[in-house]
């Protein structure tokens, strides 16, 4: 795997282009002279670090977001967000923001790149690693077959893939608790032979849980990324607070599966 890459820098853009692209995901278009300094990372995890406004009775945050696409050509910058209603800052900034507005980035980083000897790669996540899959989707080098479990609300939240021979499975959470669904098909799903790489990125329960699952089944950590996103029941700064104890407990986790 590629060791992680991290630019620190300050990117201030416009909105170029606003739309909502699924029921619960609006695409923001950034543009503006100050990409002109923009790194174009290897890793199809690449992310960014958004400044959210703030208003009268919030003060401006931090959240980082996977780049959707970089087009070095004309300096554009695509980034998806999820909505869920007036839940979060980030979510509902993004559906009211319109082209024109300023947003300012800070700081630039990933470290997933799908190794192009390797026998496969498996990919599964919800909404929010939907970016981060669709974009290691489309570069995937030629010959290395993919694997894609993306769990969404229902068919609508589907996103066309530009991946040909790639095999996307799309589950539907429906009435289901999150993450439920796609646990269930990634523990069905036998993986192949070989040391394939696997990503696992989302809601913190369901990353742990596979994470454990890809671990007895034989895949190594240098074969791994996972990484939880956001935790179900828990606001933006609650997730920011635990996240060390997440950490704490997958490190547990590996010192148990050491000790079978």
């Amino acid at each position: 795997m590629a060791q992680p890459a991290r630019v620190r820098a300050e990117y201030r853009t416009t909105v170029l282009r606003a739309d909502r692209i699924t029921p619960a995901m609006v695409r923001l278009v950034l543009g503006g002279r100050g990409l002109d300094a923009f790194v174009d990372l290897p890793c199809t995890d690449h992310y960014v670090k958004v400044v959210i406004p703030g208003d009268d009775e919030h003060p401006p945050v931090l959240r980082t977001y996977t780049v959707r696409a970089w087009d070095p050509e004309v300096r554009e910058l695509t980034i998806d967000f999820v909505v869920h209603g007036d839940a979060g800052r980030a979510g509902p900034w993004s559906a009211r923001v319109r082209p024109g507005a300023e947003v300012l980035l800070q700081g630039q980083g990933g470290g997933f790149v799908v190794e192009p000897e390797r026998p496969w790669v498996l990919l599964a996540g919800d909404e929010s690693a939907l970016p981060a899959i669709l974009a290691t989707l489309e570069r995937l080098p030629a010959g290395v077959p993919a694997t894609a479990f993306i769990e969404v609300a229902d068919a609508a939240e589907e996103q066309p893939v530009v991946a040909p021979g790639a095999d996307v499975r799309w589950v539907h959470r429906g009435s289901s608790p999150y993450g439920a669904c796609l646990v269930r098909d990634v523990r069905a799903f036998a993986l192949p032979d070989g040391a394939g790489q696997v990503f696992l990125h989302g809601e913190a329960g369901m990353v742990r849980e596979l994470r454990r699952h890809v671990r007895r089944a034989g895949v190594a950590l240098a074969d791994l990324s996972a990484s939880g996103y956001w935790r179900l029941g828990k606001d933006d700064e609650a997730w920011r607070e635990e996240k060390a104890e997440w950490k704490a407990a997958v490190s547990r986790d590996e010192e148990s599966l050491q000790g079978t």
